[in-house]
């Protein structure tokens, strides 16, 4: 489809930064004047904006698109939560976690401060799968109290042997700045865990 490697680099550039001018909320960019700016930057053509301006430009934009992510997020995952607590077999604990028992087992329950070996899937409400050990064949191994806040809960309720469904809110997820490009904002999320094994 290119001709060069800078061509394809070049665009993947744009695409890297299309990307995560998305994922802050920027649908609305006018995509032909973003490269325009860069064309004129690149070309040592006249700046269209002044330096001052072109702060505050940014700056109002991305602190409006913030709060509508943050509205469009926290309204669908609180009415997700809300609904989804009301179902047979879902448990809610003080925090806001909310939990299913897939599969129960008599066995120990680790500490905050174990190592521990899970088979997990994460996914979106969406169903989007972002992260899967299945999919990598191999579990994985970690200390609890370096995970999200949703994980370090819902796996000390864990015995050893057990398959649970975590409905992980935001607060205890990756919060208000999500996590890399899968996991936007503000998002609920929705892990599957098997734990393996407590201790190294």
């Amino acid at each position: 489809m290119f001709e060069s490697k800078i061509d394809s680099a070049s665009y993947a550039f744009g695409l890297s930064m299309a990307r995560d001018l998305k994922k802050r909320g920027l649908k609305n960019l006018n995509g032909k004047l973003v490269a325009q700016a860069i064309e004129d930057y690149f070309s040592e053509s006249p700046i269209r904006i002044k330096e001052e301006d072109e702060y505050k430009a940014i700056s109002d934009v991305l602190t409006a698109a913030a709060e509508d992510l943050k509205k469009e997020q926290t309204a669908a995952g609180d009415s997700f939560l809300a609904q989804n607590k009301t179902k047979a077999g879902v448990h809610t604990t003080t925090s806001g976690l909310q939990y299913e028992i897939i599969r129960d087992a008599v066995g120990p329950k680790p500490l905050a401060t174990d190592s521990v070996t899970v088979n997990y899937k994460g996914a979106l409400l969406s169903g989007k799968v972002f992260d899967s050990s299945y999919d990598r064949g191999e579990p994985i191994s970690f200390q609890l109290n370096r995970v999200i806040q949703g994980w370090q809960e819902g796996l000390q309720l864990m015995p050893v042997g057990s398959h649970y469904r975590f409905y992980i809110p935001y607060q205890l997820g990756y919060g208000e700045r999500g996590a890399g490009n899968d996991i936007p904002p503000f998002s609920v999320l929705v892990f599957d865990v098997e734990l393996l094994k407590i201790g190294g």
